[in-house]
């Protein structure tokens, strides 16, 4: 069995080996990389085709799982799910259904969205944040994070991000569960149930999430060479 390798933060701020200030500061970078994503939330595309936005998130996420590995990037994602349900407005900007209009929104004034996760279209995407955080963080704990395959990795984490997504938008199509009238599926192009879904749920993002997981893929192999480069770890080796 592959060894668990210190992830990113772990380089930057290590444990010191008393476990109640360990547990706050990993409790610390929970809550602060929940922030963090809540953040990329606010940069929003809402177009006029679908009620799911296009926003910053998905790179967010990666990272989020890549810096702090399987277990802190499921918890950060899933302190952010939790801030959104008690009504701190975390999630993207915008409302259940589609304005029929393209608006733009980046980051101020504040705009989020709070909600129960299964009273927005998106919701099923805050459910796949969570998965792709510890897919993303399980294999940068085998350092995939600073090898060649970490575009890989990145790629990965988005699909399975997008299964509970569009699983849950599927669902909601032929529903009335949000508008409270008309189905959803009447406020988003296309014909069939499945034609709907990827409209709506997939087609619109995915050049923007290959964008995104790009990034994503840069920025965290960049910052092991800054660690590698300004920081030494044990018996004189670098982190």
């Amino acid at each position: 069995m592959q060894a668990v390798a210190p992830t990113l933060t772990d380089a930057l701020w290590p444990r010191i080996g008393v476990w109640q200030q360990d547990a706050v500061r990993d409790i610390a970078l929970m809550v602060g990389f929940a922030w963090f994503v809540a953040l990329f939330a606010q940069i929003a595309l809402r177009l006029p085709w679908t009620t799911v936005p296009i926003t910053g998130q998905t790179f967010a996420v990666l990272v989020t799982g890549g810096v702090l590995g399987a277990w802190r990037g499921a918890g950060a994602l899933t302190i952010y799910m939790l801030m959104g349900m008690i009504y701190i407005p975390v999630f993207a900007a915008g409302q259940g259904v589609t304005a029929g209009d393209w608006d733009l929104h980046f980051i101020l004034p504040w705009e989020g969205t709070a909600s129960l996760p299964w009273n927005i279209s998106s919701g099923g995407y805050i459910v796949g944040f969570i998965i792709a955080a510890a897919l993303v963080g399980y294999l940068s704990e085998r350092q995939w994070d600073r090898k060649p395959w970490v575009h890989l990795g990145m790629l990965l984490g988005n699909v399975v991000l997008y299964i509970p997504g569009l699983l849950w938008l599927a669902y909601l199509i032929g529903t009335d569960w949000m508008t409270g009238g008309k189905p959803l599926g009447d406020w988003i192009a296309g014909g069939s149930t499945l034609d709907k879904t990827l409209i709506g749920g997939l087609y619109p993002f995915i050049v923007g999430d290959l964008m995104k997981l790009i990034l994503a893929s840069l920025t965290l192999p960049a910052a092991w060479a800054l660690v590698q480069r300004f920081r030494w770890g044990d018996h004189g080796r670098r982190a």
